[in-house]
């Protein structure tokens, strides 16, 4: 068995108060970066399917060449090998998806593709979905659970709304989980030295055989969002008073 995850270096999200809209539309972010959150519960997906069914679990990100360090990232976790697929002009996430899925075709007989739910900087969810279209295989979003694999089909557990359904699939697939999936792990001091050591390959568009197509999302208003207007007000009286005039004031802003 061979899975693969997909990642992406996002900002720290204790960082992102700090983001100036300017340098969002630039690009060029003074901020730690680091894997994006999501992308975490993937890599813990792939480990685990590694370690219940055997295989290996490696790791690939389109990116700059700073991406490196998220690579490095999931070999401390745990992957056995990972890729960079270096690209460094404006791409969205159809384009993304492209070198994806060229990655995923270079890389070999895979049977799992993985990703997280979405990144906390774009917030699109659309890659696994454009991934799976760009490799013609199936696609199974929101999974909190992988109930079985085989050697042709997957079985899994997705999150709907309120209502969970098990669904089963041939492989290869393009499997997109959510936190319920687990708690990602923590890298071990001994592999994270390890993972700084590792030769990281390098692919770019030329080499796949790929055409990055032009994007055809563009962002042109970046801004914060306005500060929330909260205040707090304390009800006085007996409890039976300040619970009445509680539910009084809750009627008027009508939340209930």
């Amino acid at each position: 068995m061979r899975y693969l995850v997909c990642i992406k270096q996002t900002p720290d999200t204790a960082e992102l108060p700090k983001i100036s809209p300017e340098e969002a539309a630039s690009g060029k972010l003074s901020v730690n970066l680091v894997v994006n959150p999501w992308d975490e519960h993937a890599i813990e997906a792939g480990l685990q399917l590694m370690e219940n069914y055997g295989g290996t679990t490696g790791a690939v990100t389109v990116g700059e060449e700073g991406a490196i360090d998220a690579l490095r990232s999931a070999l401390a976790m745990g992957c056995k090998d990972a890729t960079l697929v270096k690209h460094d002009d404006e791409i969205d996430a159809w384009g993304v998806a492209e070198l994806l899925a060229a990655a995923v075709r270079h890389d070999g007989d895979v049977d799992v593709v993985l990703t997280g739910q979405m990144t906390v900087d774009g917030n699109s969810g659309a890659v696994p979905v454009a991934l799976a279209r760009k490799l013609g295989w199936p696609v199974l979003t929101g999974v909190a659970k992988v109930v079985e694999l085989t050697d042709d089909s997957i079985t899994v557990e997705r999150v709907v709304g309120q209502a969970r359904l098990t669904v089963k699939a041939p492989t290869p697939v393009v499997v997109s989980v959510i936190k319920e999936i687990g708690e990602p792990r923590y890298p071990t001091f001994i592999n994270i030295r390890k993972a700084a050591r590792v030769k990281i390959p390098e692919l770019t568009a030329e080499e796949l055989g790929v055409d990055v197509p032009a994007p055809v999302v563009h962002m042109s208003n970046f801004r914060k969002p306005p500060a929330r207007d909260a205040h707090v007000k304390l009800f006085e009286g007996t409890p039976q008073e300040a619970a009445a005039a509680l539910i009084d004031a809750l009627l008027e802003e009508k939340v209930l």
